[in-house]
């Protein structure tokens, strides 16, 4: 017998998957108001918990999303590194859906009964993010050694910590960081202000930050691809939506989105 959160995962996916057959075009107003895009049976709020370096793609996916389902409204998006996330589920908030920067997170959460069979939707790796024109001529992980550089990190719990440490150990470069954050964007925003001289952080962050950061490729840095896990969680308030929202980011209007922001295929 096949469990109702399968399902409605295979429920979600059917509809996703007609949706992006007829390029999703607008469904004709049926007499008595019901919604003119989507299907009219998903209705209510939809809480999402996302690693932050989700943030452009997942706010532009839950829009598309509300597109496709007037009835919902997906609440505004807490974002966060992956690790304070899954403490906030394991110590009791309440979200409908999770999506971590990598899969010890998502185990945790897993682990605890609160989630099952997550699916993976995207890849990122690691740039050495610096100001506009390099002033500090970095073009290496050796470089961020040197005395003087003010270098900023995730904490290594986080993922993108994670990633970078894997990447130092294995270029032998040891510093002594200036600071160590709790996500990505915290990092990022210290290079932006100049408050640091470079930072570890996503490829897809450098992107999105175009013109006021500039973006180092790190030699073997597909070595500590980070791989992004997401899942309707066990007891969403709203399942439906949820497993909804999954099928869409999963479907290929979701991963042309992700591609858009610089994210790789799973």
């Amino acid at each position: 017998m096949i469990a109702p959160r399968i399902r409605r995962m295979l429920a979600a996916a059917a509809l996703i998957g007609t949706l992006g057959a007829v390029g999703c075009s607008a469904l004709p107003v049926e007499s008595g108001g019901s919604d003119a895009v989507g299907d009219p049976r998903l209705d209510g709020e939809l809480t999402i918990f996302a690693a932050a370096s989700l943030s452009g793609a997942f706010d532009r996916l839950a829009a598309d999303f509300e597109d496709l389902h007037p009835g919902v409204d997906v609440r505004p998006i807490n974002y966060d590194g992956s690790s304070v996330l899954a403490v906030q589920l394991l110590e009791g908030a309440s979200a409908d859906v999770f999506a971590a920067a990598d899969e010890k997170n998502m185990t945790k959460v897993v682990d605890a009964g609160l989630a099952a069979a997550p699916e993976t939707f995207a890849t990122n790796t690691l740039q050495i993010a610096v100001a506009p024109g390099n002033p500090e001529g970095i073009r290496s992980l050796d470089a961020l050694a040197a005395a003087g550089l003010t270098v900023v990190l995730c904490a290594p719990e986080v993922p993108c910590g994670t990633a970078a440490h894997a990447l130092l150990d294995a270029a032998d470069v040891t510093f002594a960081p200036a600071s160590e954050e709790q996500n990505v964007i915290a990092v990022l925003s210290k290079v932006k202000s100049g408050e640091a001289d470079a930072g570890l952080v996503y490829r897809t962050d450098v992107l999105a930050a175009a013109g006021d950061v500039a973006g180092i490729d790190i030699a073997g840095a597909e070595r500590a691809t980070n791989v992004y896990p997401l899942v309707s969680l066990e007891d969403a308030a709203n399942p439906d939506a949820a497993d909804a929202f999954v099928a869409f980011v999963l479907s290929d209007a979701g991963r042309q989105v992700l591609a858009d922001f610089g994210f790789g295929a799973p």
